[in-house]
């Protein structure tokens, strides 16, 4: 927890004293976290394939 924490507050004053040259790379940062979300999520939208098959009922459309 607390190399954590440090590691949170040097990261902060590193990012304060360097945020004019981060501000250019944020275009590509962007570009480069949807590849990665969509990797991270796996499965996304419910997954392609694990829809379930029907039990053998049929939809009575008729009234």
């Amino acid at each position: 927890m607390v190399l954590l924490t440090v590691a949170l507050i040097a990261g902060f004053f590193l990012l304060r004293e360097h945020w004019g040259h981060v501000l250019g790379y944020w275009p590509y940062l962007l570009l480069l976290a949807c590849p990665l979300m969509h990797l991270m999520h796996g499965n996304g939208h419910g997954g392609h394939g694990s829809h379930s098959q029907d039990s053998g009922r049929t939809h009575n459309d008729e009234k």
